[in-house]
């Protein structure tokens, strides 16, 4: 059976609020999380991402009354991020209503988290966001919002942790980030063919076509995407046409409008 490919609008979240920068920088305020999260549940999105992108570096818990709002309102798979450090705090999230987890920093510092996390909800629910810039020939893995290089390699953490247990990994290319000229297609490619999971494309969506060439060119199971959403650049029902066109197997937009 052929998996449909997902479209996933991403909630970076900073101080409550929904917002959006380029490489990991100069954010811009959006919208309300809550509102926003409804209207992207009704207009077709497969999935939706909520990150809180502060948490880890602040060093503090994520905004679980947030996370319980959005849960609330939607119907859609729900994969929640930022500042998860132990097993109890996925808990809580999950508690709180998320369907997946997604972890970076804290399981580049403590690999285990993946393993007793996938063992403990199971393997699903356990998503790894890899924050990766090209450094010389290879590309490094970055942690705290992008902040600190942990010079490893990008492509050898994501084999490792599809062997601890991680059930998805997304892709964040901080080099195209909010740029808009599409995702980085070889790196997605180059961890596509290296793990035998679901990768998401991130960073870097700017037209239709781009989301095309990730899914199809990039090898990517998902693609992932904000500002594009966000400002009304893209319309979600729009782009599933336009994918289904293509060949790709898209869910129709209608399955969720029930």
């Amino acid at each position: 059976m052929t998996l449909t490919k997902r479209i996933i609008p991403c909630l970076d979240v900073d101080k409550g609020r929904v917002v959006k920068g380029k490489k990991f920088q100069n954010l811009q305020d959006v919208a309300d999380p809550v509102d926003l999260a409804k209207k992207y549940n009704d207009a077709g999105a497969d999935e939706l991402v909520f990150y809180d992108i502060t948490a880890s570096n602040e060093d503090r818990d994520i905004f679980v009354d947030i996370v319980e709002k959005v849960a609330a309102e939607i119907a859609i798979p729900f994969t929640v991020g930022g500042g998860l450090r132990t097993v109890a705090d996925i808990q809580k999230v999950l508690r709180a209503g998320a369907d997946k987890v997604s972890i970076n920093s804290a399981a580049v510092k403590n690999p285990q988290l993946i393993k007793d996390a996938a063992e403990k909800f199971g393997r699903q629910c356990v998503v790894l966001a890899i924050d990766a810039k090209k450094v010389a020939d290879s590309w490094h893995v970055f942690i705290n919002g992008g902040r600190l290089d942990t010079e490893l390699d990008a492509i050898a953490w994501a084999k490792e942790a599809e062997k601890l247990g991680a059930g998805e990994i997304v892709i964040n290319a901080i080099d195209t980030d909010g740029e808009k000229n599409g995702y980085n297609l070889v790196l997605n490619k180059a961890i596509a063919e290296a793990v035998n999971i679901p990768i998401v494309a991130s960073g870097g969506a700017g037209t239709i076509q781009h989301f095309a060439d990730a899914l199809q060119a990039g090898k990517a199971d998902a693609a992932l995407a904000a500002s594009v959403f966000h400002y009304g650049e893209i319309n979600i029902r729009d782009l599933k046409d336009f994918l289904q066109k293509q060949g790709l197997p898209i869910r129709e937009v209608n399955e969720h409008d029930i």
